[in-house]
């Protein structure tokens, strides 16, 4: 697959415009040695070449584009202890064992972004673990997720989740249009690509090679190894990692495992700066919150600005269509934002699985890869990299659902982007009607 590398588009993201400037990484040219080299510099490569560091071991990273240009610099910068999956559905069907270890690595998750950040003292981050709050527009959803948090408290032992009322969700959107909902206090935000920027700078000062701008078009094997070919060099190494998600399609050598995921896009906007008593009387405590709706909606407060999110801009670019639709479903939560400017819109890809879980682990002997966030993927992807760097030593952590021989390709993939299409739609029009 050929690309114009320079044509590849960027996120007209709130991130990119307030971020930290980028450090400039050299692009690959002639052959380099490693013990691991590592495709994608994003939070599961990076934290990857960090966690093989420590080991003693020599990482090198390529990035096809530059740090942060992908999933890592584009998402929301929501931080949840959670998966796709509840951690009630794991009980029910792989048994309270399973459900224990999966709640044990959510919530290692959450721990070890707060232990990056410190380890490198990315201040820029403005990590925050103020908790998040799942938001219920019925009483059907309101039952629902109170019953969810009764069980967690029951049965995982998570005293810390709370019921709220309708008054107290008030209270903490600013919005009037919620019956109640449940908050869980070990959440958080951050600035993402500031995230990702500290920890590819904070990489690179302990002398681990990163470099941009250079694709790996070609991953093969040789007699002492893999070597992994860029249009302008190569590495050879003993082992790869595949960190590249949902833009694992950026060229044939990873290809392959793009057919394991239903890439979605998810679209953000981002307002104006608002009036101080206008921003002062939304999410006051500073806070993420998510709606419970099927197409389910996120918002949070950042620098007085509501940045809002959520799935359904199709296709593989911007959509005004999905920008047009999450403005109404804002304003809809919050009408006083109806004659505020937007001033960014960007979107990006989510990774979904069939399970509705991420998946590490081997391919072969020889690659390792790691993705399938399914849209909670800043705090997952960060502590992936430390169980990559476990299994590049040789070690088979513990990893429950996550064992990379769950990982199912995906039946009909060429069919992927309609079924997509109907299954959003569905979810929709299911959400408009009240169901």
């Amino acid at each position: 697959m050929t690309r114009d590398w320079n044509a590849l588009p960027s996120a007209n993201s709130l991130w990119a415009a307030t971020a930290e400037p980028a450090r400039e990484f050299p692009v690959v040219s002639g052959e380099h040695q490693a013990d691991v080299v590592i495709i994608g510099a994003g939070y599961t490569g990076l934290s990857a070449a960090h966690h093989i560091a420590k080991s003693g071991l020599s990482p090198i990273v390529l990035e096809a584009n530059r740090p942060g240009w992908g999933a890592s610099g584009r998402n929301g910068g929501v931080i949840t202890a959670k998966f796709r999956l509840s951690f009630r559905e794991i009980d029910a069907v792989h048994g309270r064992a399973m459900a224990q270890r999966m709640y044990g690595i959510a919530h290692e998750s959450t721990d070890i972004v707060e232990e990056l950040v410190s380890e490198f003292g990315i201040t820029s981050a403005a990590l925050t673990r103020t908790g998040q709050v799942k938001a219920a527009h019925n009483e059907t959803t309101l039952k629902a997720a109170i019953d969810e948090a009764n069980w967690m408290k029951r049965e995982m032992g998570d005293a810390e989740v709370r019921i709220l009322d309708k008054g107290q969700v008030r209270d903490e959107t600013g919005s009037d249009i919620f019956v109640g909902g449940v908050l869980n206090p070990g959440s958080g935000g951050i600035h993402p690509l500031n995230y990702l920027r500290g920890l590819a700078d904070g990489v690179a000062r302990r002398g681990i090679p990163i470099f941009q701008e250079s694709p790996v078009v070609r991953l093969r094997r040789d007699n002492s190894g893999i070597v992994a070919e860029t249009p302008q060099g190569a590495v050879r190494a003993k082992q790869a990692i595949i960190a590249t998600n949902s833009y694992s399609d950026l060229t044939g050598a990873t290809t392959n495992m793009q057919r394991t995921l239903i890439p979605f896009r998810s679209a953000i906007i981002a307002t104006d700066r608002l009036p101080r008593n206008l921003a002062g009387s939304l999410m006051p405590t500073g806070r993420t919150y998510t709606e419970t709706k099927r197409m389910m909606r996120w918002f949070r407060m950042v620098d007085n600005r509501v940045i809002f999110g959520g799935r359904g801009a199709f296709g593989k670019q911007d959509s005004e269509t999905a920008f047009d639709a999450l403005r109404k479903a804002m304003v809809g939560i919050f009408p006083d934002l109806a004659d505020v400017p937007l001033a960014y819109k960007w979107s990006g890809l989510v990774g979904m699985t069939l399970d509705s879980v991420p998946h590490i682990g081997r391919l072969d002997d020889r690659t390792l890869f790691s993705m399938g966030y399914n849209g909670a993927g800043v705090a997952m992807s960060s502590l992936m990299g430390r169980y990559l760097a476990a299994f590049v030593r040789g070690e088979t952590p513990e990893v429950g659902l996550l064992d990379a021989r769950r990982l199912k390709a995906i039946p009909f993939y060429p069919l992927r982007e309609p079924a997509v299409r109907m299954v959003a739609g569905w979810y929709q029009f299911l959400d408009a009607i009240g169901q």
